[in-house]
């Protein structure tokens, strides 16, 4: 096997796309894509199928991921392990799954603390479904996988929940479009166009919920599964949106928008899940006090 094919197509299924993965690589799209036509080839199976604009993974592809990602993990420990043999200075590898519902500017400020400890720290971050992260976890493949749920009693995996805080939430809209707004918040969303979260996020139920409440009826533009996307389309006046309070600054610099409203009545929760019940790893003990003092105190 032609491991540099290998590597093409694993950072291509991380990155999600041909376009994305040739700018990290420095290569062009085809000349990316006929690489990892060679490694099709030399398998004999498809590995990604065309959806739309976009690239996904096959049957056989995420079989492949699973592989390629143990190849190149064990790779880097490799070359740790021999730079540390030859006096090189000793980096702690600090392997994490972030789960997919958590928003982007979520996971890097909880994240960001680990790289503050004493030591040099390696980061290796995945993104996956959250029940894919925690089999990856009790295969001892993660340090620690990052939610916006609990991991719940009925999964048969010896790991434990651990806190990290809670916020409120926020909602959002392009300045243009927040002039067409009438009455006060929330109800100034009626009739309103409006972007929410895909039925995976924790938050959706109590957001359905908190709409009948307020006999609120809404025009649903687009729901999403990325919260990035998400806030993308609300950058560009398709729709207001929401976000966690605790990023609500971060949210209007980065995207523009200003803020609508703000209630209690809908929290986001996040959890770091790890196989220690008592915290003793540098990072994460750095992530939780951050998070708990800091980002949601």
């Amino acid at each position: 096997m032609n491991f540099k094919h290998l590597h093409y197509f694993w950072v291509t299924a991380k990155a999600g796309g041909i376009m994305r993965a040739g700018e990290q690589l420095h290569t062009t799209p085809q000349t990316l894509s006929g690489q990892i036509k060679l490694l099709e080839d030399w398998l004999g199976r498809k590995l990604f199928r065309k959806s739309g604009r976009n690239l996904e993974l096959t049957e056989d592809g995420h079989l492949a991921l699973g592989y390629a990602d143990q190849i190149f993990t064990l790779g880097a420990e490799l070359e740790s392990a021999v730079r540390k043999a030859h006096g090189g200075q000793r980096v702690l590898d600090f392997k994490v799954g972030v789960a997919d519902s958590v928003a982007k500017s979520i996971a890097y400020r909880l994240l960001e603390p680990a790289l503050t400890v004493a030591e040099p720290v390696r980061l290796v971050c995945s993104e996956g479904k959250f029940p894919d992260l925690l089999a990856q976890l009790a295969l001892n493949r993660l340090d620690l996988v990052i939610a916006d749920e609990p991991m719940s009693r009925r999964i048969s995996v010896k790991a434990f929940n651990h806190p990290l805080g809670r916020t409120a939430m926020s909602f959002f809209c392009a300045p243009e479009l927040k002039k067409q707004l009438k009455g006060v918040f929330p109800q100034c969303l009626n009739d309103f166009p409006l972007l929410i979260p895909g039925a995976q996020a924790s938050v959706r139920q109590q957001f359905e919920g908190w709409l009948t409440r307020h006999h609120i009826h809404p025009r649903i533009i687009g729901e999403f599964d990325d919260g990035a996307l998400m806030s993308a389309f609300g950058r560009e006046g398709r729709g207001a949106f929401m976000a966690p309070t605790v990023m609500e600054q971060d949210t209007v610099t980065q995207f523009g928008v200003e803020v609508i409203g703000r209630t209690e009545e809908l929290v986001d929760e996040f959890y770091a899940v790890s196989v220690e019940r008592r915290i003793t790893h540098p990072c994460v003990v750095a992530i939780t006090d951050a998070a708990r003092g800091q980002l949601f105190g």
